[in-house]
């Protein structure tokens, strides 16, 4: 170590930067700052080991060196302080909204802070007189309350007009999901959000949720504080985003106590107010909340005594107050629920009644939904009238409809907003469907679980039911509606077989019919779409001398329209995407009944005629026949008795494990069925003798769920990449399918398979968990499945095909 010290005082350079001086020692002003955009602030500010800062002759007595770096001792030795530049080993960035605004620091690499909730969307104009915009209470004499975002002195106003009101035991819940931070403004908090420069109107959704949004406003006001320091204690904000008239804003920060976070504006009222309590409860913007989201409000009602049946019906409910940032869609939403709450909690007083609206029809999959709840219509009835009483800013239900005719009032399709007009206003529409929807089967769950004092979360009891999720995926059913005009007018085009079925087996010149096979030594057939004259050449073959069979079950597993002309079959198609096959949706698409379905055709031919053939075709006479073929040969081997089975095939070649189908969650199903192993080895071998009959054609049920899941590596686009992701994990649910199936077979079979297989999954394998694992499906051994939705079933049978086509029909 070495030391220099000056006798007299001197100008003294040190190479470094200088953080936590107790002199005032600041970078170079920003607006001096070359660049547009954000730039690397090590790079602009110059901060390299070259640079020189002054310390004042006056301040400097001796600098001692060292290997960290140098440590300065001011001339009266009263300071002392070390040059480093941790504060810039951040990699903090600056921007600009534009060229004639000054640049500055940039919230998390990328975001501006803007004041975050303006004067003209105070609709109610209620932020004056009851201290927070579009405050109200919901219609009725619930004591149910909602309100955009406070200020910090606009919250406590509003804390105060509820106390005057005799609420002393008052439920705050912010329904926010992005981060807000309220700055020091003369002697009051007024909050800001980060917003990125592309759209300063919209705030930050769809965060990571690995880390809480509190955490996150902890991070920001910790930067917010530095970049303070590193500019004379002046942090830039926006206030004007329309005209920015004088922006950006100069907020003064001299310290972390200027900035507040929303824990700290909402939680302090515990101190003074005892039957207090605060909740974050983040709702998404559109569409529905998550379960856990659900969960999160269920754990609420689960833990506060004054909202339980047990409650002491003399004492006064407690006031529910929601606000979210406007005060509009997420409240509107969490008033609907705190009103379904209030509902089934016994009270002194009636619950309250909204004027009847015009009755509209009901859409197919709220009808389907309703029909299959106990007592659906009641359960609906109850959300229809919630949603009236909260109707004085927004109307969730009528919304379905205004997006509805929007939708189908578009001639002649354009942009907006990236997408095209119909597609815009059909996810809109389908949004705010699926929310109504959702609060349907909500006010379901409360009718069950409230009296067991919620035994069950709402994820836990959506697993047993899982037909609810089937359901999501019949929001769109406008292609029952669509025209037959289409193909005449040129809007859709009619493509032959031959080109979307090509004839990789090689057996129409001896069958008439793509792709025909039947699986060794078992009467079980199938092929792709035959046309007339090829149907009666299978049938002829079947029933030759050779083959004797005098009962034959075909089953069609088409599930888009076909049309035979010329000798020729066809199907219509969008000329934009020849290669997407257009279903014909069910209204009630519970895929499970479709295992119902052949096993019962096949239980009564069977009982008639034991010798019967069983004929299967689809498209290509690929993916749905092969899935048939497999069914009907475990359901033959239960009938007729299992053939011996050889030992396990070693196999050495890549993923063979994989190629074996054993997959984690595989072999969690496998331990938790009896006999599991079994159970997968006879589904194993009904694969293998399937895909014997089509080896040219590459395709193994069992095989192709690790074949796509590697294809995902060479997508070119993140769409490409979600379809195979997509594909994989229906794949892998296919099987694990198929492996429950079987050891439905194998229990039930003493009763003659009287209860259905869907009844057995809800009644005994959802009992045993098996949704559980469905709810969280995926290839955790190369992911984690936190971090993929399609895991989820909610996601996974919602999308049943992330291909989009053009909107056709009507929105039903």
């Amino acid at each position: 170590m070495g030391t220099t010290a000056s006798a007299a005082p001197q100008p003294v350079s040190v190479s470094g930067s200088i953080s936590s001086v107790a002199a005032s020692q600041h970078p170079p002003p920003l607006e001096s700052l070359r660049g547009n955009g954000a730039v690397n602030s090590r790079q602009s500010l110059s901060m390299s080991s070259s640079q020189t800062v002054k310390i004042h002759s006056g301040k400097a007595k001796s600098i001692i060196t060292n290997k960290v770096a140098p440590v300065v001792i001011t001339y009266n030795c009263r300071q002392e302080f070390q040059i480093h530049d941790d504060l810039f080993r951040t990699n903090y960035k600056v921007g600009r909204i534009s060229d004639s605004m000054p640049e500055h620091y940039l919230v998390q690499g990328e975001f501006f802070m803007v004041q975050d909730v303006y004067s003209k969307t105070d609709v109610l104009n209620t932020t004056g007189s009851y201290g927070a915009p579009n405050y109200r209470q919901v219609k009725g004499s619930y004591p149910l309350y909602g309100m955009g975002q406070p200020s910090l002195n606009g919250f406590k106003q509003v804390l105060q007009r509820l106390q005057s009101q005799g609420h002393e035991d008052v439920m705050f819940f912010c329904v926010r999901e992005e981060p807000v931070v309220f700055l020091h403004l003369e002697e009051n908090f007024v909050p800001y959000t980060p917003r990125r420069k592309e759209n300063l109107h919209e705030n930050l959704h769809g965060l990571d949720k690995e880390e809480t949004v509190e955490t996150l406003e902890l991070t920001i006001r910790k930067e917010l504080h530095d970049f303070a320091k590193l500019n004379d204690n002046v942090f830039y904000v926006y206030n004007d985003i329309e005209h920015f008239k004088g922006e950006p804003q100069r907020m003064t920060i001299t310290c972390e106590e200027d900035i507040h976070v929303t824990e700290e504006v909402y939680r302090r009222p515990l101190f003074t107010m005892p039957l207090y309590r605060y909740y974050r409860l983040p709702l998404p913007m559109e569409g529905a909340p998550l379960e856990e989201d659900f969960d999160a409000f269920v754990t609420v009602l689960r833990e506060s005594p004054n909202l339980s049946l047990r409650r002491d019906v003399s004492r006064p409910l407690p006031a529910l107050l929601f606000s979210c940032q406007v005060g509009v869609g997420r409240t509107n939403l969490a008033m609907i629920l705190g009103t379904l709450v209030l509902n089934h909690l016994k009270t002194t007083q009636e619950p309250p009644q909204a004027e009847e609206a015009e009755a509209k029809p009901l859409f197919q999959v709220i009808q389907t939904l309703i029909n299959r709840l106990p007592e659906g219509q009641q359960v609906m009835e109850e959300v229809d009238q919630a949603i009236a009483l909260c109707s004085e800013m927004h109307n969730i239900k009528e919304a379905i409809y205004e997006n509805k005719k929007k939708l189908e009032a578009i001639g002649d399709d354009y942009q907006i907003q990236g997408s095209t007009t119909k597609d815009y206003f059909l996810h809109r529409a389908i949004q705010s469907l699926e929310r109504y929807f959702y609060l349907i089967v909500f006010n379901a769950y409360l009718h069950e679980q409230y009296s067991l004092g919620f035994a069950s979360n709402f994820s836990q009891w959506l697993c047993a039911h899982p037909w609810v999720y089937r359901l999501l995926a019949c929001m769109d059913l406008s292609e029952l509606s669509a025209p037959p005009d289409l193909v005449t007018k040129g809007a859709r085009v009619l493509v032959a077989h031959e080109y979307l079925s090509p004839d990789i087996l090689s057996t129409v010149k001896e069958m008439k019919v793509a792709n025909f096979r039947r699986v060794p030594k078992m009467p079980v057939y199938g092929m792709s779409q035959p046309t007339s004259e090829a149907t009666g050449a299978v049938l002829t073959h079947l029933t030759d001398e050779k083959r004797k069979y005098s009962h034959v079950l075909w089953v069609n597993l088409q599930e888009e329209l076909v049309l035979e002309g010329n000798g020729q079959v066809f199907t219509p198609r969008e000329p934009s995407c020849l290669e997407q096959h257009i279903p014909v949706p069910a209204t009630d698409p519970t895929q499970i009944e479709d295992f119902d379905q052949l096993l019962e055709a096949m239980k009564s031919t069977l009982a008639e005629d034991s010798h019967s053939a069983f004929v299967f075709n689809c498209s290509n006479g690929k993916g749905r026949t092969t899935t048939a073929m497999v069914i009907a040969a475990l359901t033959v081997w239960h009938f007729n008795g299992f053939p011996e089975f050889g030992d396990d095939e070693i196999v050495s070649v890549p993923d063979a494990k994989y190629t074996k189908g054993e997959f984690k969650v595989v072999m969690q199903l496998v331990r938790l069925l009896p006999d599991g192993l079994q159970m997968k080895r006879e589904v194993d071998m009904a694969l293998d003798s399937v895909s014997e009959t089509m080896t040219p054609m590459h395709y193994h049920l069992r095989e192709i769920i690790i074949c796509t899941y590697r294809q995902i590596k060479s997508g070119k686009s993140e769409k490409e990449v979600q379809q195979l992701l997509l594909k994989s994990v229906q794949y892998l649910e296919r099987y694990m399918y198929l492996i429950l199936f079987n050891s439905y077979l194998h229990l039930e079979k003493k009763n003659s398979w009287q209860r259905s297989f869907t009844t057995w999954m809800q009644q005994v394998a959802a009992r045993a968990g098996v949704y559980d694992l469905l709810n969280q499906l995926g290839f955790s051994e190369f992911e984690n499945l936190r971090d993929t939705p399609l895991a989820r079933l909610r996601c996974r049978w919602q999308r049943q095909n992330i291909q989009s086509r053009p909107f056709r029909g009507a929105f039903i």
